[in-house]
């Protein structure tokens, strides 16, 4: 096992565990309830998912699913949840210094006092533990929403990549996940901020479980993968060859019409019409989710009619039982292709050098 595997399949997961920990802390200090760490459990199902996948993948990951992803939400979303409905109740002012940790000389010097070596360092991560307590709970919760999201697209790069995924794959994912990482941060902190709806256990309720919903696209790979279909029987279906052609592009679809744009929209548009609930933020985004939909929709039939176009014009020349995994196939064999190219032009000055000598004697 190459040890720059090991190291970010560790360091990663360690990451999520630190993270899941914090989260499990604020909620036991919001709550005054002890019992709340056993939160903290849900992290052995990642340090089981660690030891199986170094046993069984040598650290890499796995086709189209990242396990350590899926179960870091399970880790952490519980948290936040409990944190949302909780919300706090200390103030938090609109002053800079009302989220400063405030720690003084003086307090470092005094926890210094009778103490050395190990025990002055203890001693002051206590005091510094004591001091970031005192922050706001909102402030906490907004910090734990945006690190969390961070985390999750920064993980996913420091994972240690399969066979299956190439990095430029992986580079067009991390980029989709920033893209909307954003827009599921906003809709979690603007919907949730607004009185009408923190005053409604049901709306908060909703919000969140739809905020969950659409966390569930980050572990999985499909958005940049092509299914690689065989052209069996079963295969030759129009709606399976549409699958296999067009799998990423489905997948994208989908994800936006049934995980974030499509559900978002259904709630801010609930909150406008049937609570009567206006601001500038959420009409904004109620339109912007609505121009993404219909985009999406667009897309949709714009690939059904490329790919009928594609059937007939195949059919009239007689060649229906076209492969359905054709541009996979075909960029497999235009990679080849530029390999043997290469090759070529690799050995070409290797052969005029060995027929140097031949004219020379």
């Amino acid at each position: 096992m190459e040890l720059i595997v090991l190291l970010n399949a560790l360091v990663t997961r360690l990451l999520f565990v630190l993270h899941s920990v914090i989260g499990v802390w604020r909620v036991t200090a919001a709550k005054k309830d002890s019992k709340y760490w056993l939160l903290a459990l849900l992290n052995l199902l990642l340090c089981l998912e660690t030891g199986l996948t170094l046993k069984f993948k040598q650290g890499r990951g796995y086709k189209w699913f990242s396990p350590a992803i899926f179960l870091y939400l399970i880790c952490t979303v519980p948290s936040l949840w409990l944190l949302e409905i909780h919300h706090g109740t200390q103030y938090c002012g609109n002053e800079p210094e009302a989220v400063q940790v405030n720690v003084s000389n003086q307090d470092f010097n005094q926890s210094r006092d009778g103490t050395h070596g190990s025990e002055g360092i203890i001693q002051t991560a206590k005091v510094f533990v004591n001091q970031l307590s005192t922050i706001c709970e909102t402030v906490w919760t907004l910090a734990l929403h945006q690190t969390f999201l961070l985390l999750l697209v920064v993980g996913r790069w420091l994972l240690p990549i399969g066979v299956e995924i190439t990095r430029d794959q992986l580079s067009q994912l991390l980029l989709m996940f920033v893209g909307t990482a954003a827009d599921i941060l906003e809709f979690a902190s603007e919907t949730l901020d607004i009185p009408e709806v923190r005053n409604n256990y049901t709306l908060i309720n909703a919000i969140l479980a739809v905020w969950t919903w659409s966390m569930l696209q980050f572990p999985l790979d499909l958005a940049v993968q092509h299914i690689g279909c065989k052209p069996t029987t079963s295969t030759r279906r129009i709606p399976s060859l549409l699958l296999c052609r067009y799998s990423a592009e489905l997948w994208n679809i989908g994800v936006s019409l049934f995980i974030q744009d499509g559900p978002f929209f259904i709630v801010r548009s609930i909150l406008m019409g049937h609570f009567r609930i206006f601001n500038q933020m959420l009409v904004f985004f109620t339109a912007k989710n609505i121009l993404v939909v219909t985009l999406q929709l667009y897309r949709l039939a714009v690939i059904t009619l490329d790919f009928r176009a594609t059937i007939l014009q195949k059919s009239r020349k007689g060649e229906v039982s076209c492969c359905p995994c054709e541009p996979y196939e075909a960029h497999t064999h235009a990679v080849a292709d530029q390999d043997n190219e290469m090759k070529e032009f690799v050995a070409f000055p290797q052969k005029k050098e060995t027929q140097a000598p031949s004219k020379d004697q």
